[in-house]
């Protein structure tokens, strides 16, 4: 059975947040994450909240009603950027609204198949922004994929727990880096 894809607005993506949960517990419980029940407790607490916000679109793959993809995020409005970043960007990204991805996972046993590359893909599909940002930790092997799909770092921030990340922009429409 092939792996099915479905765009979820924030009326209908609670439907699968209890499973959206449990792959997000067992990818960042690998290197360089190594996160525990603590941060999983947050993570589940903070997707209502993350849903209401504007312009919030969930995208999910599934086999045969598994969860083992999925991809998320909202609109950062014009004149914002990321809390904790240590430069800010040129003034047209600023001043632009954004689509930040917050979440683009894909089960440990599932990548390498083009998961990833589809669900980003459908993501980003349309958006009215002109830019897509997402943040992401140097050490992890997603790092390198996002810069062979054309994802430009343009600052550095850190979690709280001091954890580096790399800040990272595309512009939209990428329909043509998207489809590689």
């Amino acid at each position: 059975m092939p792996v099915t894809y479905t765009v979820h607005t924030p009326e209908s993506a609670t439907t699968v947040f209890a499973a959206l949960v449990r792959l997000y517990e067992i990818v960042y419980a690998e290197p360089p994450y190594a996160e525990g029940p603590e941060q999983v407790a947050g993570f589940a607490d903070g997707l209502p909240g993350e849903s209401r916000r504007p312009g919030f679109t969930l995208v999910v793959a599934e086999d045969a009603g598994v969860l083992v993809g999925a991809a998320y995020g909202w609109t950062m409005p014009a004149g914002r950027w990321w809390t904790r970043a240590d430069v800010e960007p040129c003034a047209d990204l600023v001043a632009a609204e954004k689509f930040a991805v917050m979440e683009w996972i894909v089960h440990p046993d599932r990548r390498g198949a083009g998961i990833g590359a589809e669900l980003i893909r459908r993501l980003l599909d349309g958006r009215p922004e002109r830019w897509a940002t997402l943040a992401s930790n140097p050490a992890a092997p997603a790092r390198a994929i996002y810069q062979r799909a054309g994802w430009q770092q343009v600052g550095g921030s850190a979690m709280p727990d001091g954890t580096p990340m790399h800040l990272l922009v595309l512009p939209l429409p990428a329909a043509a880096l998207r489809r590689r």
